[in-house]
């Protein structure tokens, strides 16, 4: 089973034509202790014959169960009005509600080629017209704008993403199978992931700094938000695994969301310029494509066409030659030079090994801006 990031090809939105789906949701009852679970366990009651009570000595696991439902339940009624639910054509999926000008921030592939939307709160069952701002596919994100500001719209709090740790308690918030304003739990299983999605159904983007959770992210989900039990949205679930040996359905429990420090930066560009005018994704500026070795195995990328100008320019990377390595990494598919690019930066330099005419030559580049 491959179980690479760069293998995250199931997302989100999902057709109307469901007819009914059945959720089971089950809550984190250990692993928590009360503030006050040392004290509570010496003032255990007893019984006549001065044994301890086993009753009351289980009372502060119980008291800590109720803490931890008492801040699900908190966070669920601070940020769940803040998640709509977005009808693109014949397609659900989610959104976080950005500020209170109606700004609406989910993902590319959730509004797709639309330009107009549906659009309903947590609180009304009553459908509200958007849209479209700017959609950012290279980071696989989107900003719509409702026409008309309901009262009493509620913007969502983001979290900071280096703050985010493994192992912290989630709830992801949206509309999977077009349940709307559904909510499940899990952790933060691993950060700073860089996954490549599929191009069925999704970008095709390489996104870099992805927060990989194990709550459940199902179909509808896409565009929804990933909250801390602060309240506080950490990133924008956005897609889940792979596996092969399913039939290359979700794999439970590995999703994916965009992290809140870019859903910021995008998002907040394209509300303020009405597009991403600085994407901070470093680039070689080239068209290519992957090429094969005799055996029909991946072994590098073709350059068919570099931009004047450009960093491979620059650097004399020419039409017809073959990338197969970047910064030290091997390169055999357009896939693998996209992550290679991933958690670079415009400015920052790198090496370049390729073969030209049967010849290999490592050149230094100094990357551009895709």
């Amino acid at each position: 089973m491959d179980v690479s990031p760069a293998r995250a090809l199931v997302r989100a939105p999902r057709p109307i034509v469901l007819l009914a789906a059945f959720v089971c949701c089950a809550a984190l009852l250990s692993g928590c202790q009360s503030a006050a679970g040392p004290q509570a366990t010496a003032t255990a009651s007893k019984d006549a014959s001065g044994s301890p009570d086993p009753v009351g000595a289980r009372r502060p696991a119980a008291a800590s169960t109720n803490d931890l439902q008492n801040d699900y339940m908190r966070v669920i009624k601070e940020a769940l009005p803040s998640v709509v639910q977005i009808q693109s054509g014949n397609q659900l999926g989610s959104g976080v509600v950005y500020d209170d000008k109606g700004h609406i921030v989910t993902n590319a592939h959730v509004v797709g080629t639309g330009k107009t939307f549906r659009v309903t709160t947590a609180n009304s069952e009553a459908s509200l017209t958007a849209t479209l701002v700017s959609s950012y596919p290279d980071e696989d994100l989107a900003v719509v704008k409702l026409d008309k500001v309901p009262r009493g719209l509620r913007a969502a709090t983001f979290g900071e993403s280096g703050k985010v740790e493994v192992g912290q308690i989630v709830l992801a918030m949206g509309s999977p199978l077009g349940l709307s304003s559904s909510v499940t739990q899990g952790i933060v299983s691993a950060t700073g992931r860089t996954v490549s999605e599929g191009s069925d159904g999704g970008t095709g983007a390489t996104i870099a700094g992805m927060v990989q959770t194990s709550a459940a992210i199902n179909p509808g989900n896409s565009g929804g938000a990933l909250v801390n039990l602060n309240g506080q949205v950490i990133g924008i679930p956005t897609l889940a695994a792979a596996d092969p040996q399913l039939g290359g359905s979700a794999a439970p429990g590995i999703g994916f969301a965009i992290p809140a420090s870019t859903v910021k930066t995008i998002a907040g560009q394209i509300v303020r310029y009405g597009k991403v005018v600085n994407s901070g994704r470093a680039a070689l500026n080239i068209t290519g494509r992957t090429v094969v070795d005799t055996d029909y195995e991946p072994a590098g990328v073709a350059v068919v066409d570099v931009k004047a100008g450009g960093a491979a320019a620059r650097a004399g990377i020419r039409s017809g030659d073959i990338i197969t390595k970047v910064g030290g990494k091997d390169i055999t598919t357009i896939t693998s030079l996209s992550e290679a690019l991933a958690t670079d930066r415009p400015g920052q330099r790198t090496t370049v090994t390729f073969s030209r005419n049967g010849s290999q030559k490592t050149v230094d580049v100094t990357l551009g801006e895709q």
